[in-house]
């Protein structure tokens, strides 16, 4: 190895890594418990609710191919901490402003930070993965989702205990910040990730003769369209499991977070494993049972009449799709001719294009025909996945 940083660092910036995807999730998964307050708030119908929700994924998307210069130019630590300070100072707003023009503005902030953030600690992790020797990248999406898990549980918990909402959301928000704050001097410098990308990544000159083409790969686009379903698949847990529970199933709002919350469990159980699992089984075997397996959690979610079984299919969700992203971000790291530099920020903007059109499209399915029916045109997407990556090179 020629990047002379030391094994104690190397361990220091994991752990602030791993903090930092826990960061993401838990300020992610708080706007899901919101969702039901905003929709009554504004008074809103589910074709309205997703063209507002549309911004969340287009604040995030248009974001993403601009963090990839902010990471390069100043390094990821400062665009993680800086859309870690956004997102939270995001939050509390989400839960109080009265009128559409103001959500809509703050929802497109909210999408950027989180555009901003993903695509920061992805290449962070990529970075430290190499140095520190042995894959780490689906543990540290477990962490993304144990932060899911206390973004969308934790909060309707606090507010069932009694506590104000608009208190619950700003412990949360003051959580974010102290994480991020205290884990900036242990994430690598910019100099550090210049030396990790000129060991483990193509050369300068190979770099910036394929980033205005790197997108245009066949394989850059094929990674991005899969990536496109999943991020879909988990914007429609994201965005619409608590309204699907209050209106379809009828749970009660302060527990609609529940779905998420059983999701990102599972998802978070099978990430913390996932990095064996994939050694284990070959990455083909891991994205094509998954993608099956999600398709038919989303099923059993939407035929069940009973609350139990549609928490069940939220889990087999979440059990399926948990390493597929990990998976592919992996191999977008590893494409012959480009650097995970130019990869990452393309097969990320293309695949949450899928939180982008996501919302939209699911609002206006259910607005015409309904939400279960938005379900399982998710389904069949999963299957086309598990059929296309199966078909993969033969």
């Amino acid at each position: 190895m020629d990047v002379a940083v030391p094994s104690g660092q190397v361990l220091k910036a994991r752990v602030a890594t791993q903090l930092i995807f826990l960061v993401c999730g838990l300020g992610m998964a708080s706007w899901a418990p919101m969702v039901p307050f905003a929709k009554d708030r504004l008074a809103l119908n589910d074709a309205n609710l997703g063209l507002l929700l549309l911004l969340l994924g287009g604040g995030a998307m248009l974001m993403m191919p601009t963090s990839g210069w902010l990471v390069s130019r100043f390094g990821s630590r400062v665009v993680m901490t800086g859309a870690a300070l956004v997102m939270a100072l995001s939050l509390p707003l989400l839960l109080i402003l009265p009128s559409v023009a103001a959500m809509s503005v703050t929802l497109f902030v909210f999408g950027s930070s989180i555009g901003a953030i993903d695509v920061a600690m992805n290449a962070h992790g990529v970075q430290v993965q190499n140095l520190y020797g042995k894959p780490i990248m689906s543990s540290l999406h477990g962490l993304f989702s144990v932060g899911g898990l206390f973004g969308s549980l934790g909060l309707g918990f606090l507010i069932k205990l009694g506590l104000n909402p608009v208190y619950a959301i700003v412990s949360i928000a003051i959580l974010i910040i102290g994480i991020a704050l205290t884990q900036y001097n242990h994430l690598f410098s910019l100099d550090t990730e210049k030396q990790a990308i000129a060991t483990f990544s193509a050369p300068e000159k190979a770099v910036e003769g394929n980033r205005q083409f790197g997108w245009l790969n066949g394989t850059v686009l094929f990674l991005g369209f899969m990536c496109f379903v999943v991020f879909l698949a988990e914007g429609a847990i994201l965005d619409w499991s608590a309204i699907f529970l209050r209106d379809i199933k009828g749970v009660d709002s302060e527990l609609a977070g529940a779905g998420y919350a059983a999701f990102s469990i599972a998802m978070a159980i099978m990430r913390l494993v996932g990095d064996k699992l994939v050694a284990r089984l070959n990455g083909k075997t891991v994205v094509v049972t998954g993608s099956l397996l999600g398709a038919v959690g989303l099923t059993i979610a939407v035929l069940s009449p009973w609350v139990v079984g549609v928490l069940a299919g939220f889990i087999l969700l979440g059990l399926g799709a948990a390493n597929i992203v990990p998976i592919f971000f992996s191999e977008a790291g590893r494409l012959p001719g480009i650097a995970p530099s130019v990869s990452l920020p393309a097969i990320t903007t293309i695949g949450y294009t899928g939180m982008l059109a996501g919302p939209a499209s699911l609002g206006f399915i259910a607005q015409h025909f309904s939400l279960s029916t938005a379900f399982i045109s998710v389904a069949l997407l999963l299957v086309l996945v598990a059929l296309s990556y199966a078909l993969k090179g033969k």
